[in-house]
């Protein structure tokens, strides 16, 4: 799928311009070998004259505008996504202009209010808040969310036409009410155990921070950090009791090197206001922020330069979740803009 954006936007083409050349042509352009072009011709003649058949409405494909580009840097990206809900949320999520709450479905009574305590102060500062609508951390932070009026995203591993667990389907019901719900699963698909760790790369694809609230050794919400750590995503975790069983892979990573959260107005200073923050919040912030550029006099001739992030972090002496959320200030500032392969460029 990389390969024909990269060629629908040298030509400046849709999906539907790409679907009509002729074979001779996208060869031509996309060098594949014979016999996948043979395997393109064979569903181009199955579906007939429109790309569109047999897609719903509400499904995301990657040619798409909103299509998230983080998708594509994954070891399996989505064919399609599914969704329904408010579509003005994709551009915040293609954007990364979301942030991730993760962790046990058997929280301690702490976990669950730092869950909803998250949920309630991420919505206030603007951010959408992204989890799975699993029990436990997932849907405490989705009601935090929900009851400050926020925008929930609810990353699905099952259809959209499924609810799991049965007894949330009134928070689905909310979620898609007020934000978002997607899954790469199409309605009538079967469920299997493995779509739920699948979905963790998704959620976090299009998030600009994870926070890890509360998690046991075998979780899935470990998956999910290691997914970000290899994006280099910042990972935020909540300490827990020590003694805990349910905190012992939550802590484990603290150990390792994540960012400690002690309180959801720490993690809210470090972001910064989200996109959907009134204007004149954004504004006062950006004032206070704007020394961000200037401690470091180089880094706008780095970015410029197509420095990584983890090239900038060696040049600047500083870990890559200090330097992501300053380049995240950046960004909401207006100063630069990202770019694939975790670059960004001055605006």
């Amino acid at each position: 799928m990389r390969a024909l954006r990269a060629v629908a936007q040298a030509h400046q083409l849709s999906l539907a311009d790409l679907w009509s050349w002729p074979l001779w042509r996208l060869q031509r352009e996309l060098r594949w070998p014979d016999a996948l072009m043979k395997r393109v011709e064979s569903y181009r003649l199955s579906k007939g004259t429109s790309p569109s058949v047999g897609v719903p409405d509400n499904a995301l494909l990657p040619l798409d505008q909103d299509w998230p580009i983080a998708f594509e840097g994954l070891k399996r990206p989505p064919l399609a996504v599914h969704w329904s809900g408010r579509k003005p949320c994709w551009p915040l999520l293609s954007a990364q202009k979301a942030v991730a709450v993760v962790g046990t479905r058997r929280p301690s009574d702490h976990g669950r209010r730092m869950a909803h305590a998250l949920g309630q102060g991420l919505a206030r500062a603007g951010w959408p808040l992204v989890s799975g609508l699993a029990e436990g951390i997932d849907a405490a932070s989705h009601h935090g969310c929900l009851a400050a009026g926020g925008r929930p995203i609810g990353v699905l591993g099952t259809p959209l036409d499924r609810v799991y667990p049965s007894e949330h389907e009134a928070l689905q019901a909310e979620v898609e009410s007020a934000g978002l719900l997607f899954s790469e699963w199409p309605c009538g698909a079967r469920v299997q155990r493995s779509n739920f760790a699948l979905r963790n790369r998704l959620l976090v694809s299009v998030s600009c921070a994870l926070v890890v609230v509360e998690c046991p050794e075998t979780s899935g919400s470990l998956l999910s950090a290691q997914i970000a750590h290899a994006q280099d995503c910042p990972v935020w975790v909540v300490p827990g009791d020590a003694l805990r069983w349910s905190c012992q892979g939550s802590n484990r990573l603290l150990q390792e090197g994540a960012t400690p959260l002690l309180s959801p107005e720490s993690l809210i200073a470090a972001l910064g206001p989200g996109p959907l923050a009134p204007a004149s919040t954004a504004s006062k912030r950006s004032d206070r922020s704007r020394p961000s550029a200037e401690r470091h006099p180089s880094l706008l001739r780095w970015v410029d330069e197509g420095f990584t992030l983890e090239q900038l972090s060696a040049e600047l002496s500083c870990s890559p979740n200090q330097l992501a959320h300053e380049l995240l200030q950046l960004e909401l500032e207006g100063v630069i803009e990202p770019k694939p392969g975790l670059r960004w460029r001055s605006v």
